[in-house]
């Protein structure tokens, strides 16, 4: 289904022939800037909770954190490319790495197989980034609609799918790109707080 809504598109998404999970996110750039609602998400909150997950998603968008990512993984990927080209011409890397040959398919295939390895403790830094995306989403939300509504509809999203609402800090700092949702309600209540000085 396609809603006109001032100018902007907002599709919902059919997820419920695949699953009860919900979720809501923001997508595209230039003409092709979009939010997409699953259809069970839709199905799980009030109104108010809509318009509030809604300003969150339209957060993302006034940030600019699509780009932001882009760039990011654009130089991530330059990198990459660049670490590459130098395993594939050091012997040491090769027979460090129980490789006896120089042919340049292994080379790769090899490189492929070790790089989560070496990237692994990397992890949560692509993690900050996103948690700081979803902080600055929230915030902004929590000033275009009602603070309680964002709280009640994270706890509710929370519930629905199933998540933790306080996972072990370590295994959420390495593995989750949205803040812990206890984290996440304490900012909002914050912000709420803020708004009634």
């Amino acid at each position: 289904k396609k809603i006109n809504f001032n100018a902007k598109e907002i599709f919902t998404m059919d997820a419920s022939k695949r699953s009860s999970h919900g979720n809501a996110y923001f997508t595209g750039f230039g003409k092709s800037k979009r939010i997409v609602f699953f259809d069970t998400l839709l199905e799980q909150m009030d109104n108010k909770e809509i318009l509030a997950i809604l300003a969150h998603e339209l957060g993302h968008f006034k940030k600019k954190h699509i780009i932001k990512s882009m760039i990011i993984s654009v130089f991530t990927m330059l990198v990459v490319f660049y670490l590459l080209s130098i395993a594939i011409s050091s012997s040491e890397f090769l027979v460090g790495h129980g490789l006896n040959t120089k042919v340049p398919a292994a080379a790769i295939i090899l490189f492929t197989m070790i790089a989560p390895i070496y990237s692994f403790l990397l992890s949560p830094l692509s993690n900050i980034f996103s948690r700081k995306n979803e902080f600055e989403a929230d915030d902004f939300a929590c000033k275009l609609t009602s603070g309680e509504d964002l709280k009640s509809a994270l706890i509710k999203l929370y519930k629905f799918n199933y998540g933790a609402l306080a996972p072990d800090e370590v295994f959420s700092n390495f593995y989750d790109s949205h803040p812990p949702a206890v984290i996440r309600i304490k900012n909002i209540e914050k912000n709420i707080s803020n708004q009634k000085i």
